[in-house]
């Protein structure tokens, strides 16, 4: 007789004995007290309290925001801020939660740029007063006006055309699949792991 085809097994193969959803010793106590009338509500047992099971309230994952780890659009994200030179080589590196404006990052980084004489940047860093420190860092500020800003702001179209090399930094750095796609749980480790990027990608 032809054995069975590969992927199909006999009926009478690996059965299983049956798994009752309770536990014996709580069948045999509901069944003796079945003439006694109704049951009080602590003997009315629902069978997943026999085991344990996950809690029902929604988990947060713990220090995520202490390791710079915050919503946004694509879900729970890091942010990279970088500084570059004139011909695009990062030299500054910040990071925050997904949801941190980069106007509340920026000065972080400003504080520690020295000797610059321009600062470019794009829209979301149109603040008065991020304009203001720039000044006081002794730079001059290379940013587009907002679109709903009452006061319009002159912009310097000439300059603000290198903006892309930091564009081009992000798009090196993300080549780096580490980078690309953050697999450090502690902060202190994927900055390391980026600045180790941004070493082999442009200062070697």
């Amino acid at each position: 007789m032809a054995g069975l085809p590969f992927g199909i097994r006999p009926s009478h193969d690996r059965l299983q004995s049956f798994q009752p959803l309770v536990a014996q010793a709580l069948l045999d106590r509901n069944a003796r007290g079945a003439g006694e009338g109704r049951r009080s509500h602590q003997q009315r047992r629902h069978r997943l309290h026999l085991h344990q099971s996950p809690t029902l309230r929604v988990r947060r994952k713990r220090g995520a925001k202490k390791q710079k780890i915050g919503p946004s659009r694509g879900g729970n994200t890091t942010k990279i801020h970088v500084l570059t030179d004139v011909i695009g080589r990062p030299f500054q590196l910040l990071l925050t939660a997904g949801n941190v404006n980069d106007v509340s990052a920026a000065p972080e980084l400003i504080n520690q740029l020295e000797g610059a004489q321009y600062l470019l940047g794009d829209k979301g860093y149109d603040a008065d007063n991020l304009r203001a420190l720039i000044r006081e860092q002794g730079s001059r500020p290379v940013i587009p006006g907002k679109a709903n800003r009452k006061r319009k702001i002159p912009l310097d179209k000439s300059r603000y055309r290198s903006r892309h090399l930091v564009e081009n930094a992000f798009c090196r750095l993300k080549d780096f699949r580490r980078v690309a796609t953050r697999y450090d749980k502690l902060a202190r480790n994927f900055l390391s792991a980026v600045a180790l990027a941004v070493v082999l990608a442009f200062w070697i």
